[in-house]
């Protein structure tokens, strides 16, 4: 039988963490022996309000059943409030280890009605909001040379029609934990993505479904526990955890399902002196598949890039 990863002596802050995904996430950490502060600034899924309730009351479920755990209800969208999560860590548990970047939120519009606003509060939490938390904590990982960074992505990065803002911050802050990877690689501190997929409030809202033409749930319905924020656990335990093996990468999980999002880029066609209708008639060479590389860095795009141009030069 595998040995259990266990997190005796670890110290984890998770924001996002009142609800959903991140609450199951503090509770299986503390469960597993992790000292945890649970960040959580209490809003509403479009991000307006405040509540300290949420992480009070899932740092008080950890402590009932015999674990570590303090609230924080800063907001990681403001440098100081984002310092003052690690702050707190340092402070009550004298080390930090584990980042996870877990707070959100969605306000879906259609693009006519989307503005500059809508799309800045997005960016503020997902990517800014991840920015700040790991920025904050990463003189303390380097220093430690150790370090695990879970950033929440999700497949809304592939783009939806009512979702823009919401999929422009997913796909900057999987932008960001890749660079995070990099940056990190050499100090032993790993960052791994992770979109996670579960019937959180994010599914079920009824408000939320029906401004991205969602139908209504059938009356009476409760979340499948298979269905639910505990099946995305097992993958953020993997990336959170000392064994954890890959940095930089993207997973999805949730519904029993766990696999890996990569981007890629085609061989694709190499003429200096094509015109454009020549290349709408070579459209099938641009866009062939059967040979690609995937790339874990801007680097390897121009490496890849120069060395094709390269052949290509030489075999002319």
């Amino acid at each position: 039988m595998t040995d259990q990863l266990g997190f005796e002596g670890r110290v984890a802050v998770l924001t996002g963490a009142g609800r959903g995904v991140g609450r199951a996430y503090a509770l299986a950490l503390a469960e597993r022996g992790a000292r945890v502060v649970v960040n959580d600034l209490g809003c509403s899924l479009v991000g307006e309000g405040s509540d300290p309730g949420p992480a009070s009351a899932v740092a008080a479920e950890i402590v009932a059943a015999g674990g570590e755990a303090v609230a924080n209800h800063a907001d990681v969208t403001a440098e100081d409030g984002a310092a003052s999560i690690v702050e707190q860590a340092l402070e009550r548990f004298g080390r930090l280890d584990v980042v996870v970047n877990n707070a959100g939120n969605m306000g879906p519009e259609p693009i006519e009605q989307l503005g500059a606003k809508g799309l800045r509060s997005h960016l503020d939490v997902h990517a800014v909001g991840a920015l700040n938390v790991t920025r904050a904590a990463w003189p303390h990982l380097v220093e430690a040379r150790y370090g695990r960074v879970v950033v929440t992505t999700s497949i809304g990065l592939f783009g939806g029609p009512f979702i823009a803002a919401y999929s422009a911050a997913k796909g900057a802050a999987f932008s960001l934990g890749r660079s995070l990877a990099l940056a990190g690689a050499e100090h032993g501190v790993l960052v791994n993505l992770l979109a996670p997929v579960a019937e959180t409030r994010m599914v079920t809202d009824p408000e939320l479904r029906a401004r991205v033409n969602l139908p209504p749930l059938a009356p009476g319905f409760a979340p499948d526990p298979v269905r639910g924020a505990e099946s995305v656990v097992p993958m953020l335990l993997v990336l959170a955890h000392e064994s954890c093996p890959s940095n930089g990468e993207t997973y999805v999980a949730g519904l029993g399902r766990f696999a890996r999002i990569f981007t890629a880029e085609t061989t694709g066609l190499i003429d200096p002196g094509i015109q454009p209708e020549q290349l709408l008639g070579r459209w099938d060479e641009v866009v062939d598949e059967s040979g690609y590389t995937v790339e874990m860095a801007t680097a390897d795009s121009v490496a890849f890039r120069e060395r094709l141009v390269a052949e290509a030069g030489g075999d002319g």
